[in-house]
C-alpha cells in the first residue's frame, strides 16, 4: 500500500520539494493577502484598526470553519454544495426548538447531530449509488432549504440567551480576535495535521490523484467519502449554530449563497477541484484574502454588487491561471526521444 499512497501524495504542494515551490499557487495567494493587508493600511484609515479587523474577521467565521471540511473533500475529488443549505437548515431547527421551549443546551448537539445525518444522506447517495457528489448535493441543496421553510416558514426568532449570543460576537480579551474565529484556528490546527501529517490525510491525497489506483492499495475509498461527507454536514450545522447566535436571529434563507464563498475560498487556496493536490494553509489563506478584500471595498463605499464581481473574478482566476501554467510547462517540456530498436537477433 505505501508506494501507491506515496507515489500519489508526491504530486501534492504540501509535500513536493522542488526549486519552484516558492512559486506555487497558495504561496502566490498568501503574498497577495499581505499586499492587500499593506495596501488596505495605507489607503484606509479605518481598515487597520482593532474594531474593523474583529468585524472582518467575525464575518469570516462560518464560512472559514466549513472551508475546512471542504478541503477535505475538494482534496479527494468530492465537492458538497448544500453546505449553506444545512446551515439554514441548522439555523432554522434552532429558531424553532427555542421558540418550542427547548433548552439551548439540549438545541445545540441536536442540531449539530441532525446537520451530521444530512452530510451521511450525501455521502450514502455518493459512496452507495455512485451518484456524482456534484449533482447529488445540488439536489440536497433545494432539499435542506425547501426543510429549512417547513421548519421555520418565513418567521424570524430572536432573543436567544445573552451568554451564548456574547461567545458568537465578543472578542478574546485583549486582542481583535472574536471567539468562533478562535475556534476556527483550533479547528484548522486539527485539520491542518490530519491532513498533512497522518496517513488519513495520505489517503486523500492518494484518493484524489486516482482513485482506483487507491483502492487497489488498500484505501476504503467508500468509508473515507462517507466520513468525510459526515464530517461537512456537521460543521456546516455547528456554523448554523455561530450564524445564528451571532445574529442573534434564526430563518430558513440564513446562509443563502455561503457555499459559493466557501467553494471561492477553497480553489483560490490553491486545491485542485480534481482533487488530489492543494493545502490547507493556501486555503486559510484564501479564506482571509476573500474576507479583508470584501471588507476594503466594503469600507471604500463600492457596492455589494461589484464586490460579488470581483469575488467571482478571482474564482474564475483561480480555477484558469494553475491549468494554463500547467499547459505552458507541458508544451516547453521536451519530448521523450523515441526507443532504440532491439538489437538484431
Amino acid at each position: 500500500m505505501a508506494p501507491d499512497v506515496t507515489a500519489a501524495t508526491a504530486a501534492s504542494p504540501a509535500t513536493a520539494a522542488n526549486p519552484g515551490r516558492f512559486l506555487r499557487w497558495d504561496v502566490l495567494v498568501g503574498l497577495l493577502l499581505v499586499a492587500v493587508l499593506i495596501g488596505g493600511a495605507a489607503g484606509s484609515p479605518e481598515f487597520a484598526t482593532a474594531g474593523n479587523l474583529s468585524f472582518a474577521l467575525g464575518d469570516l467565521g462560518e464560512i472559514a470553519m466549513i472551508a475546512l471540511a471542504m478541503t477535505l473533500l475538494v482534496v479527494a475529488a468530492e465537492v458538497d454544495l448544500s453546505v449553506a443549505s444545512v446551515l439554514g437548515l441548522s439555523s432554522a431547527l434552532v429558531g424553532a426548538m427555542w421558540d418550542g421551549g427547548w433548552a439551548i443546551e439540549t438545541i445545540i448537539p441536536l442540531v449539530v447531530v441532525i446537520g451530521g445525518v444530512c452530510g451521511l444522506v450525501n455521502g450514502l447517495l455518493v459512496t452507495r449509488l455512485g451518484l456524482p457528489s456534484l449533482a447529488v448535493t445540488i439536489g440536497t441543496l433545494a432539499l435542506y432549504r425547501g426543510l429549512a421553510y417547513v421548519v421555520l416558514g418565513d418567521r424570524a426568532v430572536a432573543e436567544f440567551p445573552p451568554g451564548y449570543t456574547s461567545l458568537a460576537v465578543d472578542d478574546v480579551p485583549g486582542t481583535p480576535i472574536p471567539y468562533p474565529v478562535m475556534l476556527f484556528a483550533l479547528l484548522a490546527v486539527v485539520t491542518g495535521v490530519a491532513l498533512h501529517a497522518t496517513g488519513f490525510g495520505r489517503s486523500l491525497f492518494a484518493i484524489g490523484a486516482q482513485v482506483e489506483a487507491a483502492h487497489f492499495a488498500g484505501i476504503r475509498v467508500k468509508r473515507i467519502k462517507l466520513i468525510l461527507f459526515v464530517v461537512s454536514g456537521t460543521v456546516a450545522a455547528f456554523a448554523g449554530v455561530v450564524y445564528t447566535l451571532r445574529y442573534g436571529s434564526a430563518r430558513a434563507d440564513n446562509g443563502t449563497g455561503l457555499e459559493l464563498a466557501v467553494i471561492a475560498a477553497v480553489l483560490l487556496g490553491g486545491v485542485d477541484f480534481d482533487g488530489g493536490k492543494g493545502t490547507l494553509g493556501g486555503v486559510i489563506a484564501g479564506v482571509l484574502l476573500i474576507g479583508l478584500l470584501r471588507n476594503l471595498l466594503m469600507l471604500n463605499d463600492v457596492s455589494t454588487e461589484i464586490q460579488s464581481i470581483v469575488t467571482g473574478l478571482l474564482l474564475v482566476i483561480s480555477v484558469i491561471t494553475p491549468r494554463l501554467v500547467a499547459a505552458a510547462r507541458r508544451r516547453r517540456r521536451p519530448s521523450p526521444s523515441p526507443a532504440p530498436p532491439p538489437p538484431n537477433s
